[in-house]
Parts: C-alpha cells; structure tokens; sequence
C-alpha cells in the first residue's frame, strides 16, 4: 500500500485512485520501500484493478495512474523491479475481462510471473499489503506476509485471515521484516 486512498465514486468506501490527479503516496512509504531495496530486496508492485471490468474507467485511465504513482516513487528515487496490474473481476461487465483468473489477487499469479521472471525465491519474500486478498496471495505463493491494517482499508479485511506480522503502516511494517531478517 504506497499509494493514498481516495472516496470510491460508487460505493462512497475508501479506494484506489482512479483519476491520476487523485494520487498521493502514503507519508513515508517510498522511504520505508527505499529501506528494504538498499537491505538488498527486489520490489514488485501487485495490484487488482478491476474498475475497468466494472466499465467505471477505461484501462488506459487506470494505466495512468498506476504511471502516476511510478512518477511520484521515482521522485522519491525508488522504482520497482516489476509491476502486475489483475484488470480482470469475476462479475465484470465488460465481456473481455470477465474471467476467474489466476493473477487476481487472493490468487497467487501475479507474484508466481513475477519471481519467475525476476529469479525470486518466494520463501525469503515478503508480500506487504493491506487486504484479507493480499496475505492469502503472499501465503500461497510461499512468502511470509505483512498485514498493513490501516483504518481505510479496513472493509477489505475479515480479521479471519492469519499474517505472519500485523503493522499499522508500511513502515512499521518495513520495521518488522528488516527486525526479522536480522534476528
């Protein structure tokens, strides 16, 4: 979670940006992302996007916020090794990308290309996120998991799934893998 929440047009509920100017990154995430890379760590963004499924914005708006969020880490001097966007939903309502897929997030697709591409071992990988969807994609794909439990994004969280660290923030949560790897 690096990038700020914004109010959901539909459902009022606190989501991704999906208008580039709405982008903000979360106080102190590009620093604590910065501190895991110089700890020697590969950063990969995964993320679900399926406003467009959902015919609410067009791809390519929700490719240029995802731009706009590589623009703002850049700024801050940190770039992720790779990034995987899941356009797809289940219940779209655009025909193309209606589909149960296997990188949509609680599945583990995304991190699985990812590593594959990058030479990752997932067992010394840590996958941070904010969502019930996120610990279970980072468990089955074999990394340990960090559980962002921040307040907006509480409605994505049954408090049913188990991660191996709950932290407040992104960089309680760096805190606690760096705390980890040198125990």
């Amino acid at each position: 979670m690096v990038n700020e929440l914004v109010r959901d047009p539909i459902s009022g509920l606190p989501e991704s940006p999906l208008d580039p100017d709405d982008v903000a990154l979360v106080p102190g995430a590009a620093l604590a992302l910065g501190r895991l890379r110089k700890a020697g760590y590969l950063l990969v963004a995964v993320s679900n996007q399926p406003a467009a499924a959902k015919g609410v914005v067009t791809i390519e708006r929700l490719r240029a916020v995802q731009e706009r969020v590589l623009d703002l880490l850049r700024r801050e001097g940190v770039v992720p090794d790779a990034i995987r966007c899941c356009f797809h939903h289940p219940e779209a309502t655009v025909p193309e990308l209606r589909q149960t897929c296997r990188c949509r997030k609680p599945a583990p697709g995304m991190l699985l290309d990812a590593a594959a591409e990058l030479d990752v071992d997932l067992r010394a990988s840590w996958m941070i996120g904010d969502t019930d969807g996120d610990v279970v994609a980072g468990a089955a794909a074999g990394c340990r998991t960090v559980l962002i439990a921040a307040p907006g994004s509480g409605h994505k969280r049954t408090g049913t799934t188990h991660a191996d660290v709950q932290a407040p923030d992104v960089t309680a949560g760096v805190d606690a893998i760096l705390a980890a790897v040198a125990a």
